[in-house]
């Protein structure tokens, strides 16, 4: 069963990933609080079925949802930025760089948690951090299209968004050492090593669909409906009739169906890790590039330097490199 969590997983994700950047109009204002709003709302409804049906102790899950709440927010913040970053920049750009952030982690551990890097581990971070930087420095055709386009300021926005999502994740990935790593050390109450992981997980998907109700009503105050592409959304003709519920629906098919992939790919991912964290961590890590690079120059028709192709894969090899020695 472990390599159907795997790869279905990693599917789920890299298929997402596209959809996403199908869904993320340049010209709708909040595109990115809408998929947020979406993938919020499927995240909740997957935690209540994960709630009565793992084993989760109700009667202590709101203090280990409060508990839990730094790392949530750092996991929704982060997927938030990734959500804005791409409506502005190629999905093949700011997924590589996004994926490092598992080379962040063993950092934040050596720096806070006094943890040693052994030297094989150092090199694979020197040069997954060498490949990021690389493929922003030959981004360079992009980078004057996208300055000429949306302007520089939202211009360096929009490329910043991608190392915000990978540091927020980072941290997120590294707060989550203290809350699942070990039953009898970890800071939520009342779990046993069965419901361990399925309730930290609820508590971040049921903070990710109180945070989409929150959006949900930021933009019913702004006047901006949910099933609507807002200024990217052509002008109906004078006497045409108002769209059915339906064609409303379809406005955003491509957000609900990032948000499907998203949800179905975090239903399995906890499975994955459980039966198996060194293995997982490298095909989900580096598989989810891969799968959303291979979909995005097939189905986006993104096409990057040839000079980019290459630091990308020396990105995967490091990952995939230190996935294995932390392993």
């Amino acid at each position: 069963m472990l390599w159907f969590f795997l790869i279905f997983s990693t599917l789920c994700w890299g298929i997402a990933e596209i959809f996403y950047k199908k869904g993320s109009l340049e010209k709708e204002k909040y595109s990115h609080l809408k998929t947020t709003v979406f993938v919020g709302f499927l995240m909740g409804a997957y935690a209540l079925v994960i709630l009565f049906t793992q084993g989760i102790d109700l009667k202590s899950f709101p203090l280990n949802f409060l508990i839990y709440l730094p790392v949530s927010a750092c996991y929704i913040v982060s997927m938030t930025c990734s959500y804005f970053g791409v409506r502005f920049i190629e999905e093949s750009i700011s997924d590589p760089i996004e994926n490092t952030s598992g080379a962040v982690v063993p950092i934040l551990c050596a720096i806070f948690l006094h943890q040693t890097v052994e030297l094989p581990g150092i090199l694979c971070i020197v040069v997954i951090a060498a490949g990021v930087l690389c493929v922003g420095f030959f981004d360079r055709k992009g980078k004057s299209d996208r300055r000429q386009k949306y302007g520089k300021k939202l211009a360096v926005w929009a490329i910043a968004m991608p190392f915000c999502y990978m540091l927020l994740d980072a941290v997120g990935t590294f707060l989550d050492v203290f809350y699942t790593d070990d039953v009898e050390t970890t800071l939520l109450v009342n779990v046993t090593e069965e419901n361990l992981e399925h309730t930290a997980n609820c508590a971040y998907e049921l903070t990710f669909l109180l945070v989409a109700i929150g959006i949900l009503i930021f933009l019913k105050i702004k006047g901006e409906k949910l099933f609507s592409l807002g200024g990217a959304q052509p002008v109906p003709a004078e006497g045409a009739a108002p769209q059915k519920w339906y064609q409303k629906v379809l406005t955003q098919k491509w957000k609900l169906l990032a948000a499907v992939f998203e949800t179905a790919g975090q239903a399995t991912y906890l499975f994955a890790l459980s039966e198996g964290a060194g293995i997982a961590a490298v095909i989900l890590g580096a598989g989810t590039v891969i799968t959303s690079l291979i979909l995005a120059r097939v189905f986006l028709k993104e096409k990057l330097a040839p000079m980019q192709y290459l630091f990308i894969g020396i990105i995967l090899a490091g990952i995939i490199a230190l996935a294995l020695f932390e392993a």
